[in-house]
């Protein structure tokens, strides 16, 4: 499966906890990467300063759903899921 075109969901709903080029610690759920670019695409997509975490997320039809509102839904569910106890 290939990313839906103008999505970033992937980008978007987890939390990142690993350095990320300009935003050294990570980011927090629900915020945008500052790697997205205007086309919801990811600038370091390939390059090896992108976080592992990234590269594991592969489009799946179970992870994209059919719109970029169920992927955030997804997305989201997992991050609430697996975050660590409060």
């Amino acid at each position: 499966m290939n990313c839906r075109s103008q999505c970033g969901a992937c980008c978007t709903a987890p939390s990142i906890t690993s350095p990320i080029p300009g935003m050294p610690h990570g980011k927090p759920a629900g915020v945008p990467c500052v790697q997205l670019d205007e086309a919801m695409r990811c600038r370091i997509f390939g390059r090896p300063e992108r976080p592992a975490f990234c590269g594991g997320l592969q489009p799946s039809a179970e992870m994209c759903g059919d719109s970029r509102k169920a992927a955030m839904f997804w997305l989201g569910a997992l991050e609430a899921a697996t975050a660590p106890a409060a």
